[in-house]
Order: C-alpha cells, then structure tokens, then sequence
C-alpha cells in the first residue's frame, strides 16, 4: 500500500522547538505566560488589529465573541449555512436561535441578499438578529463590502468566522479584521497550528480584555478565589503559544505553497470538462487553506465527485466532500433556513484535495494521476 496523503496535516518550520524549550527552560508551562503575549503580539501586527487574546480554540473564540455582544437565550443569531458546524455550535450554546442563510456562487459564502432577506423576515417576527457570522470557507473571503452595508444599515455587528482564512485578504486587508470581533482557529489542519487553539481580534480593547477574564475562569483580582461572573478555562498554555510563535515564522511560506497547490491542480485539471475551480474575484487573496473542486455529472460522463473520493481512496489518498450545510444537519433541523439551493448543491458536488503545505511533488503527481486515471 503507498503511503498516507492526508487532506491537511501540521507542517513544522523548525523554530517551534526553540520556543518550546524556552518554555520548558524557564518553567512556563502552566497557561498564561511569555508566550501567550508574545503570541497575542504577532497575530495582532499580522492581521493589522490592535488587540488579540490567545485562546484555547476557533470555538471558544466565537463564544467568548457571542458573550462581548450580548446574545443571551431565545436571541437570534444570524450565521452562514454553509459552514462547519464549530461556527454555529456557540450559538446554541447561550440558548439562541442560529438563523442560517445560503452561499453565493462567487465566493462560496453568506450571499449578501439572502442576508437582508432573512433581516427582513426576522424584522417581521418581531426579532432583531444580535449578530451575523460569515464565513470565509477554505480560504476564500465572503464579500465582506457587501455582507458589511447589510450589516450597518439594519444596525447589527459582525462577528468574522476567519478560521480557516488566516492569511486571506481583500485588497491587502486581513480578514478577521472587518468585523467587530474576528476568530481565528490553529486547529491541527489548519495553515498553522498550536496543536490545538485559537483566538481572538478586534479594534475594541474593552471586548478583547473582557475576554482574557471570562477565559480565565472570570477571577475577580482578590487574594482568594472570587467569581462575581460565570467563566470559562479558555486560555491557551505558554507551551501551546510557543508553537505557535514559531509557526508564524512560516506562515507566509505556507500560504505560497498551499497556493502552489491550487495552481498544480488547476493546470493538471484543465483539460477535464467538467471539473471546475473556485476563482479569486478581483481584489481578493485566498490562502488556499484547502484546494477545492466541483465535479459536474453531465459534463464528466456521470463521473460524481463520490466516484473520485473512493477512487482515491483505494490509493490511500484522503479527501473529502464539501461542508455538509448546516439546514441539513439533524441538530439544526427546526432551525430558520433562508436559501436558495447553493450550498446543498457545493456539498453535492464539491469535492476538498490534499493540500497540506508539505506535500512533496510526488504526492501532488499521484493525486493528479489519481484523477486522471478515472477520466481516462
């Protein structure tokens, strides 16, 4: 049997084990430290914000963002449906109502007038939304100019799902930083990792130092233990943060690969009708965190992007299918869906390809040859 090629797997750059060590050298071991405000600092100057909190995962990130907002039981929250369950779970968390709404074709994420039109609809119930959650998925950044006007003309903040887009921009600016609070996840697959992890950004000082204390179990500063507010263990350890510092050493070089890679696959492809890519619109820069591909029946003689999965499957290459949309998910299923069939027919037909930033030029050939073989 060849070896593994895995859709996504950690990429060390070698400075990471300096970092550790520090951390052990020094004894920084427990959560908070050195680190974690080192940490903190990169991914601030990175993505252009004033202020970042270093936390434990994409996750606790988008609940901490939910609580700066307010939302509390029986609110509505607004999120994309097209998206990994991580960024609806928090809202049911608190007790409120996720609002799901469909993609668009262009970047595969929140279409901006399906938004005014779920507004629109909640407006009627009576309800205001306390927040809208979009989603920059693999990479690609939703229309933020357009989803943002929705936003400010019915008065309701952004919260920025930027988990898989660290290193994504619009016409050079950082997303997670069009929102009032961006998310950000280091997650093991992701184009850097902590092992596991995430964080916070934003301009507001207030939210991000609001977060840190509801992190760290919301202790009130008195010699005993004092709570005055529910908290959480939120935080990320110095040892988790010291991976990180050195994984943004090489950032940069994994975005160029995982670039790379999407550039291979296109050129590879090319020549195949039916099976189409997701193009940046003008302006925008994706990391390419996951190479993605629409696999059309018609055009490709019946071949399915299932029959590609399996296919590559039986040569030990993992894929896998688009995010399942989250009006379909069982858990979600009473929950207000605003659509207009996009994202049902990307899960259909959408298909993620190896695309860690370590693949060898050997690994990108057997995929492609993969591929090939079932076209031929």
């Amino acid at each position: 049997m060849n070896d593994k090629i895995w859709l996504s797997s950690p990429h060390m750059g070698g400075a990471e084990q300096k970092y550790v060590n520090e951390a052990f050298d020094t004894n920084w071991i427990a959560p908070l430290g050195p680190h974690v405000d080192g940490f903190e600092q990169d991914l601030a100057a990175y993505t252009k914000t004033k202020h970042a909190a270093a936390l434990s995962s994409g996750t606790a990130a988008l609940h901490l963002a939910l609580i700066m907002l307010g939302v509390k039981a029986g609110d509505e929250v607004i999120c994309q449906s097209m998206t990994f369950s991580a960024s609806a779970n928090p809202i049911a968390y608190l007790g409120a109502v996720p609002v799901f709404v469909d993609s668009e074709r262009e970047t595969w994420n929140m279409c901006p007038d399906l938004l005014r039109e779920a507004i629109k609809a909640r407006f009627a119930t009576g309800k205001k939304p306390k927040a809208i959650i979009p989603v920059h998925l693999y990479g690609m950044p939703a229309q933020m100019d357009r989803i943002l006007e929705v936003a400010k003309e019915y008065d309701i903040p952004v919260i920025e799902d930027a988990a898989e887009a660290l290193g994504s921009s619009i016409n050079g600016r950082a997303m997670g930083s069009f929102g009032i609070l961006g998310v950000l996840s280091f997650n093991g697959n992701k184009i850097i990792t902590t092992s596991g992890g995430g964080a916070l950004i934003s301009e507001n000082e207030d939210h991000i130092k609001k977060s840190r204390f509801l992190a760290t179990q919301a202790r009130d500063a008195a010699p005993h233990y004092q709570h005055t507010e529910i908290g959480y263990n939120y935080r990320m350890s110095n040892v988790c943060a010291a991976i990180g510092r050195g994984q943004m050493e090489v950032l940069d070089q994994h975005i160029e690969n995982r670039r790379a890679n999407f550039n291979f696959y296109k050129s590879a492809f090319a020549g195949i009708s039916g099976v189409s890519f997701l193009e940046e619109p003008e302006g925008y820069r994706s990391n390419r965190w996951l190479s993605t591909i629409l696999v059309d029946p018609e055009l490709t003689s019946g071949i399915t992007r299932e029959d590609i999965r399996l296919g590559l499957e039986k040569d030990n290459i993992e894929t896998r299918p688009l995010w399942k949309p989250m009006h379909l998910q069982p858990v979600f299923e009473n929950s207000p869906f605003y659509g207009n069939g996009v994202a049902e027919e990307l899960f259909k037909n959408g298909l993620c390809l190896p695309s860690g930033s370590n693949l060898t030029q050997n690994d990108l050939s057997r995929v492609a040859n993969g591929i090939k073989k079932l076209f031929a």
